[in-house]
């Protein structure tokens, strides 16, 4: 049998966020990789053997998996959310273009929900008109690279998707990206903080910028701050899918 490496998105955290095609590749699965959170999420059974790892071993894990492929194995790479989004995909294809020899071999990247697409569905419609996401961690780019896209998306009236917006290890940055915004973007403007996105621990907060502070997010938050048109209807948040040029 001729191996193969999929990358799949297991989505946000309900498994009935998991498509139909993410499951289909699971149950063809002869190994399953991953950080260790998510490969805890496939059960067990004959035939399948699990690789869980830690979360800063993506190449190593990526080139594992071609090794796999490579001898007739259905290796399969989980990764939460959509596997394209600051995930497993991209890493695939920094450890394929490394190991030029795994070339021709049968890759299949599966995509899933994202935690921006399901965190803004859970408040209503944010990102209703022209959007970007932006990852806050610094650990493969520097700080005030994270800083200089903060700056040009306000100042082009971006909505916002924050990934990993504040960790153990970095408790002050975001703290800091506050404050860039509060700079950059009117005191009133619209922020969302959607915790545990779609599992039963699941809070989704709306406050402004100016009430905003740095713990009402952690790693399981996922941040989005609206445009300058963005704004309430009841208790949804929505952004109008129609803009003008600013005066």
């Amino acid at each position: 049998m001729t191996g193969s490496v999929t990358v799949v998105g297991l989505g946000p955290g309900k498994e009935a966020m998991v498509t139909p095609e993410v499951t289909n590749a699971l149950a063809r699965a002869t190994d399953i990789l991953g950080y260790t959170p998510y490969v805890e999420r496939i059960a067990p059974r004959d035939g399948l053997t699990l690789h869980p790892s830690d979360n800063r071993e993506e190449l190593a894990r990526a080139t594992h998996a071609l090794e796999l492929a490579a001898e007739g194995r259905q290796a399969v790479i989980v990764s939460s959310g959509d596997p394209g989004v600051f995930a497993m995909a991209s890493a695939l294809f920094e450890a394929l273009e490394g190991a030029p020899r795994h070339l021709g071999g049968q890759i299949a990247i599966l995509p899933g929900i994202t935690a921006m697409l399901a965190a803004a569905a859970a408040a209503g419609a944010p990102l209703g008109h022209d959007f970007c996401a932006i990852n806050l961690s610094d650990n493969l780019k520097p700080f005030a690279l994270v800083e200089h896209r903060l700056r040009m998306a306000a100042r082009g009236d971006f909505a916002m998707g924050f990934y990993n917006p504040r960790s153990a290890s970095r408790p002050h940055q975001f703290a800091r990206v506050l404050d860039i915004l509060r700079e950059e973007c009117e005191s009133e403007r619209l922020i969302i903080f959607a915790r545990a996105v779609s599992t039963p621990q699941q809070t989704i907060r709306t406050v402004t910028l100016a009430e905003a502070t740095p713990e009402m997010a952690d790693m399981r938050t996922v941040v989005i701050l609206g445009n300058s048109a963005t704004r309430r209807v009841g208790d949804w948040v929505y952004t109008p899918r129609s803009a003008e040029l600013p005066a």
